[in-house]
């Protein structure tokens, strides 16, 4: 009966400790990948300024040939909007709009992955003599509760390495 005590004891404080470190991590959370392409702004702006255009490059889109598109708004421009589905569970459900549109050096869009939750990407052109830097990044809130939290460490090892293939995807369409 001791023993059990104390291995009750034990999970107790695993439990507490658990909770207690999840809410002191942080509840917003970033991800970005940067590239650098052999090209002017303009060159690559229509690539990321049109939700269509993100077809070419997308690193989740191919993923799923059923996947259901619809696109709406303007071409290109605040107010272009993406609606996806899919059953694959690497790419989902949901919308992405672009909320904010600079010529040749940002542009801001807000995703929402239904029960998900939402998020804010945002692509970054910085030119530099014959290249152009490419960040590609997002933040999202990952929510009061400690699970959250402590999901919101693994983001960048979800989500870094499709930034990553996106890029050197964006970065052979406008450098082929």
């Amino acid at each position: 009966m001791r023993i059990l005590k104390w291995i009750l004891g034990i999970v107790a404080v695993v439990i507490v400790a658990f909770i207690a470190i999840g809410m002191i991590l942080p509840r917003e959370v970033s991800v970005a990948r940067s590239t650098e392409i052999s090209a002017p702004p303009e060159a690559i702006f229509p690539h990321i300024n049109s939700m269509k255009a993100t077809e070419a490059w997308s690193p989740w889109l191919s993923l799923d040939p059923d996947n259901k598109l619809t696109y709406s708004g303007p071409e290109a421009g605040v107010g272009n909007k993406l609606e996806w589905a899919s059953d694959h569970p690497n790419v989902g459900s949901g919308t992405q709009e672009i909320t904010v549109s600079e010529q040749d050096k940002r542009v801001e869009t807000a995703l929402d992955f239904g029960d998900m939750g939402t998020a804010t990407a945002q692509f970054l052109l910085e030119p530099s003599g014959d290249v152009t830097k490419v960040t590609w990044g997002f933040t999202t809130d990952m929510g009061a509760g400690p699970i959250g939290r402590w999901m919101g460490l693994m983001m960048d090892s979800w989500v870094g390495g499709d930034y990553e293939r996106g890029l050197a995807n964006l970065k052979d369409l406008v450098e082929g």
